[in-house]
């Protein structure tokens, strides 16, 4: 270290003994007070009583270490004399000192047991009169601020800050008296001109001061805060003091009175009954201006507001109910008879039977959701419904425990609370949608909510107590069933909701979407009339679908254009027609039926299974010259490639020739020759067994020449004996079959127990072939007519 100014020192040096210091230092002209623990450096203190009390005083850098070397000394300290040494019973002393001049450290000249140092006296310049009486005055109104905001200091420091002669003294002593790092308080010691060293100590003091008095401001409103708080409560006091005198109740009391009234009417069981009036009890007993006390008032507002015993008298009527579901839905006869079923048996049991936890399973569109407001319409019961998809939490079931700032209820008794009722219908929809992460598995908390055993005293984090969930009538839904967890999926009754069929749309459209696009349009009866042709075209060209969704979304367009001419002034009626419509839905989007195309060779028609009810592909199959290689497109996954390979292989090992009497198929033909089999709709995800038959067939069509009737749709596993194994989703299919205008639908024949549910009107349409093996597919499936092989261009 260096000074901050040029001055020349005296040549007297000293050789005196060594306090290093590491939290504090001495200043010239300045008393201090030390506490020293080694017994070294109290040695050093004796040495110097012993002789002429004198003794330098100088700071270390390393100040976070306990030990140091004598490098880590600055270069200048004080001189200081000893006034008194004080030892205590614990082996530490205090030693007194007053500061008399600043040295420079020339030499450490002994280590052991104390430190020696040599030291030369440095002199501090004049300082001329006049030119630091701004300076000091600054200075001195600074540290009068000082002193007043810190409690470390008193009025004596002012007082003895205003008689220190000259800037140095000032700056020393002030520099003493602040709380200061270390290298801040060696900066001031190593300068050595007066002025600037009180301009220094201005700065330090300047920012001490701000800090002061922005922590006596947060003191100062904490502490009128406080303040406030007890005048409160003081006058709060004073007040039920007054109301007691006077023979007035307390509104808390009141309050608290009106609490116990409405616990002992709201039916609750023994245990949440107990539960309700020990917290009552806390709560009487805290300020009501406590944070805990908000935290109990809102767990017993859960406790009062939720439905204990209030119950909806149910609707046992069994004609009232079939016309209500009636009304409400078309066709659906397997769910409807499932829930008179169930109001027959409440019927004749007397209301002993559980409430039964269906799912309905089905694809997008088909009533599902609406499904369950019609029960509950049938029912008497009040309808509600929890949406369950993307929920990854447990607490979303279970609720927060309340350890939890802003704990709540799971959503089980929101809803609850909501229907205000014990026996409400409770739809979980989308109950395939649920997740899992690190927060738990919402589905494994629902097993208790679903398992009539155990939901009689379903345990919510918040509630803390067991409430009854036994009357409750569930209803989920789901588009599939593979995501359930099989433990949630054996608790429920699962019924499936097929797709529609084209004449059970055509009848939804006009008993149901087409009054309710006109009323939400504003459209007046006569304004728009749709004619049973346009409403089928719209089905065939402009939707394809399971459900109706996509059909009231069209039937909607069509509304709005309606009403844009009407709102134009154009009051003439509407009247669609199937010709005028592409005039309002714009170029058709599909193409219907399948038959209306030309046979072709190599071209095969499948089925498959899809979230949204089934859908018709097409299998193509080449030939090319090659080196026998197998190429497969379409997105297909890894079943369905091995169902290809498994239907090449059969194609080799089948003698071919009897199929056609034209084939030219030498030994290695399959080995000069390339296999290419291509499903469209290559950006949409295939897998699965199902296609083996549909592969085969077209890859046989390919080999033989012999085209593949297109009104012929196939289905069924494969096998390298030529066996044709059951599938599922046979519903679906055939249904989207139906749709697509097959006439023939080929299946396999363990599947013959699954057409019992087809819709009537679909299976009177189509002609079902029952097959064991993939000859009696080609039988059916081939023409007649033979051209020279090279699949299908």
């Amino acid at each position: 270290m260096t000074t901050t100014s040029a001055v020349e020192a005296s040549q007297e040096v000293l050789e005196l003994p060594l306090l290093p210091r590491r939290d504090s230092l001495a200043f010239p002209r300045v008393f201090a007070q030390f506490a020293i623990l080694r017994p070294a450096f109290q040695r050093a203190v004796e040495e110097a009583l012993s002789r002429d009390h004198k003794i330098v005083v100088v700071g270390r850098g390393n100040v976070q270490e306990r030990d140091f070397q004598p490098q880590d000394l600055y270069r200048v300290g004080t001189l200081t004399t000893v006034i008194r040494l004080l030892r205590m019973p614990d082996g530490s002393a205090t030693v007194w000192l007053q500061g008399e001049h600043r040295v420079r450290v020339l030499e450490v000249t002994q280590t052991e047991p104390i430190y020696r140092v040599k030291a030369q006296v440095l002199e501090e310049p004049a300082v001329a009169e006049g030119q630091h009486q701004a300076l000091m005055r600054a200075s001195l109104a600074l540290f009068e601020k000082l002193v007043r905001l810190s409690a470390r200091l008193s009025g004596e420091a002012y007082v003895a800050a205003m008689n220190a002669e000259g800037p140095g003294w000032l700056a020393d002593f002030v520099c003493s008296s602040m709380d200061m790092e270390m290298e801040k308080r060696q900066r001031v010691l190593e300068t050595l001109d007066p002025v600037q060293r009180l301009e220094t100590v201005n700065v330090y003091l300047a920012q001490e001061v701000d800090v002061l008095e922005i922590q006596h401001k947060i003191s100062t409103e904490i502490q009128e805060t406080m303040d406030k708080s007890h005048r409160e409560h003081y006058l709060r006091e004073q007040v039920r003091a007054i109301q007691k005198e006077l023979g007035e109740l307390d509104p808390h009391l009141q309050e608290m009175e009106t609490l116990r009234k409405r616990v002992e009417e709201s039916g609750m069981p023994e245990m949440a009954a107990k539960k309700a009036k020990d917290e009552l009890e806390r709560l009487s007993q805290i300020p009501p201006a406590s944070p805990e006390s908000t935290v109990l008032r809102g767990y017993l507002d859960w406790l009062l507001t939720l439905p204990w015993k209030a119950a909806t008298e149910d609707t046992l009527d069994i004609a009232r109910a079939r016309q209500v579901l009636d009304e409400h839905h078309y066709g659906l006869a397997k769910v409807k008879e499932r829930i008179l079923e169930y109001l027959a048996v409440r019927k004749l049991s007397q209301g002993k039977l559980r409430s039964p936890i269906l799912c309905f399973v089905g694809a997008p569109g088909v009533g599902k959701t609406s499904l369950g407001k019609s029960i509950a319409a049938a029912l008497g019961r009040r309808f509600v419904r929890v949406s369950l998809g993307g929920i990854r939490d447990e607490a979303e079931i279970r609720g927060h425990r309340r350890t939890y700032i802003g704990a709540l209820p799971g959503r089980i008794l929101q809803t609850m609370r909501h229907a205000g009722t014990i026996n409400p219908v409770f739809m979980l929809d989308e109950i395939d949608k649920v997740g899992v992460d690190f927060r738990g598995d919402p589905s494994s908390a629902l097993l208790e909510v679903l398992d009539p055993e155990q939901n009689h005293s379903f345990s919510d984090h918040y509630l803390e107590v067991p409430y009854d969930l036994s009357k409750v009538m569930f209803i989920t839904t789901a588009n599939v069933l593979d995501p359930v967890l099989p433990a949630l999926h054996d608790r429920m009754e699962v019924i499936e909701l097929p797709g529609y069929t084209e004449e059970e749309k055509l009848e939804i459209a006009r008993r149901f979407l087409v009054p309710k696009q006109l009323q939400e349009h504003g459209l007046a009866d006569g304004q728009l009339s749709f004619s049973p042709k346009a409403i089928r075209r719209i089905i065939r060209e402009h939707t394809r679908e399971a459900g109706v969704r996509n059909l009231e979304r069209e039937l909607g367009a069509v509304c709005r254009k309606v009403a844009k001419r009407v709102a134009e002034g154009k009051t003439e009626p509407a009247w669609l027609l199937p010709q005028s419509v592409p005039r309002y839905l714009g170029p058709s989007r599909f193409t219907w039926g399948a038959a209306q195309q030309r046979d072709e060779v190599g071209v095969a028609t499948g089925v498959a299974y899809t979230p949204a009810g089934g859908d018709v592909l097409t299998v193509e199959v080449a030939l090319m010259p090659g080196k026998g290689n197998l190429t497969l497109t379409g997105h297909l996954g890894d079943v369905m490639k091995e169902s290809a390979q498994a239907a090449l292989s059969y194609a080799r090992s089948l003698e071919l020739r009897k199929y056609s009497d034209r084939v030219p198929l030498d030994g290695d033909f399959f080995g000069t020759h390339d296999v290419h089999i291509h499903i469209p709709a290559g950006a949409t995800p295939k897998d699965g067994p199902s296609a083996g038959v549909t592969m085969t067939t077209a890859l046989i069509s390919a080999l033989t020449g012999r085209s593949v009737r297109r009104d012929v749709a196939m289905t069924g596993e494969i096998t390298l004996r030529g066996r044709v194994l059951s599938v599922g989703g046979i519903k679906e299919k055939v249904l989207a079959a139906h749709r697509a205008g097959v006439r023939t639908f080929v299946l396999p024949v363990e599947n013959r127990k699954d057409i019992g549910e087809i819709p009537p009107k679909v299976r009177r349409d189509l002609q079902f072939v029952y097959v064991e093996r993939l000859e009696q597919v080609l039988d059916v499936a081939l023409r007649e007519a033979a051209t020279v092989p090279g699949g299908a261009a």
